[in-house]
């Protein structure tokens, strides 16, 4: 093999280059700390908002709530992210081609200047209008609803690997602080969510780092409305143990639940379906044991991981029952996961309805079930998640001739059918009586 010389004054030339390269990215990680900095400074304040006379939320038995995803954005509502998950495609025109959602949200109650129209056109002939998250009366009807049907609040969904951009940032704090402002001022509660999916290996202490600059400049966790368990604010962590090959590992999610902890908060810990036996999703490692009893609620995920009447039997029979069964041993609070249906059509391909609502019957059947094996508080996933076609908020009939094609229609019932069956479900579930086995509406 030939040898290549190089030179005294061609090393120096590269070592110049090299350094050159070093400080344009030092520049570059230092121009967006300052970017990140001014974010926080103007969306991370106390709480200055209205409140009611109720005493601050504690605890969660006999509550049913939520996840509140809370990312759809619209090109004019200044967070400068276009349609975020409306469409697949946001450089392109909106239209039905490229639209990345399964069912129609309702937006008759909306606030003209909380929507935008689209190319789409109703079934009365209409342009077919879409919201933001962003805007804060977009947030406030969502939590007005929540109090209406007796829905007692959501969980914020807060996505820790894009922390880092800065317009991200301010987004997700923007539509945190609409949700704490809403749970106040409706006399709903709430709490964060961290979910970690794609968040990198060694990537804990970006997650940490939030959590105290949330804690400390906003001074989440200190209001009425944020949800307590034993006097501290819950903070929950999901995505604990999944065995499809996440970067991060174990190891990350203990130095997170160790450093919230640490902090005085009470943690809920998001884990795989096959948490407890270490199988199906959930990584084979008895570590994963040990963090969960780090927590101090345990909600194992289940979203598609049974489609009909009799699996939603069956898993609650082998899973829900032990599972409770295994926290109670430990005096951990369990909180399965119930959701209406799953589609991701539009999204990922997969068959329009691929788990069919069945015009509700199948999230009352999962909230039966879940109480009969012992579960005193209940996830519902989602209230806004239009993009898997999991919302239970109020939802539109798509333009003519679209139903059954390209989006879900309502199946001939009410928009507001699934809030009122979410709701029934909290009565019964906070008076302490067994749900019946067929829905009541």
């Amino acid at each position: 093999m030939r040898r290549r010389f190089v030179t005294p004054a061609l090393q120096a030339l590269l070592c110049i280059a090299f350094l050159w390269v070093a400080c344009l990215c030092c520049e570059a990680a230092a121009a967006t700390e300052l970017e990140l900095e001014a974010i926080r400074a103007e969306t991370m304040k106390p709480y200055a908002g209205p409140t009611t006379n109720a005493p601050p939320q504690e605890g969660l038995k006999g509550k049913i709530l939520c996840g509140y995803q809370g990312w759809f954005n619209t090109p004019d509502d200044g967070a400068n992210l276009g349609w975020k998950h409306w469409f697949r495609d946001g450089k392109r025109p909106p239209d039905l081609d490229t639209i990345g959602i399964d069912i129609l949200p309702d937006v008759s109650e909306l606030a003209p200047e909380a929507r935008h129209a689209t190319a789409l056109v109703g079934s009365d002939g209409r342009p077919v209008e879409l919201f933001s998250s962003f805007h804060p009366q977009t947030v406030d009807t969502h939590f007005s609803w929540m109090k209406e049907y007796g829905i007692d609040g959501v969980f914020v969904q807060r996505f820790a690997a894009p922390l880092a951009s800065p317009r991200h940032l301010r987004n997700c704090t923007v539509v945190l602080d609409h949700c704490r402002t809403a749970a106040n001022r409706h006399g709903r509660t709430y709490a964060l969510m961290y979910d970690l999916s794609g968040l990198k290996s060694g990537g804990a202490a970006g997650v940490i780092a939030d959590w105290r600059a949330l804690q400390t400049r906003m001074q989440i966790g200190t209001d009425p409305a944020y949800l307590r368990l034993g006097g501290k604010p819950l903070v929950a962590v999901w995505g604990i143990g999944f065995g499809d090959k996440r970067a991060y590992g174990i190891a990350d999610c203990r130095e997170i639940i160790a450093s919230l902890k640490a902090d005085g908060c009470a943690v809920m810990g998001g884990v795989p379906t096959g948490w407890r036996m270490l199988n199906r999703d959930a990584v084979a490692e008895k570590s994963l044991h040990e963090v969960v009893a780090m927590c101090d609620v345990v909600s194992p995920w289940t979203v598609g991981r049974y489609r009909t009447s009799d699996e939603v039997s069956r898993h609650a029979t082998r899973d829900w029952t032990a599972d409770v069964a295994w926290c109670r041993e430990r005096s951990l609070v369990y909180m399965p996961v119930v959701f209406p249906g799953f589609s991701w059509h539009n999204l990922q391909g997969g068959p329009l309805g691929q788990i069919p609502r069945r015009k509700g019957e199948f999230l009352w059947q999962q909230f039966a079930e879940a109480s009969r094996a012992g579960a005193e508080t209940i996830y519902v996933a989602m209230f806004d998640e239009v993009d898997e076609g999991t919302a239970i908020f109020k939802c539109a009939d798509p333009p003519a001739g679209e139903p059954g094609k390209r989006l879900l229609g309502l199946e001939g019932l009410p928009k507001d059918h699934y809030l009122r069956l979410t709701g029934e479900a909290a009565k019964l579930l906070r008076a302490g009586t067994p749900l019946p086995a067929q829905p009541p509406l």
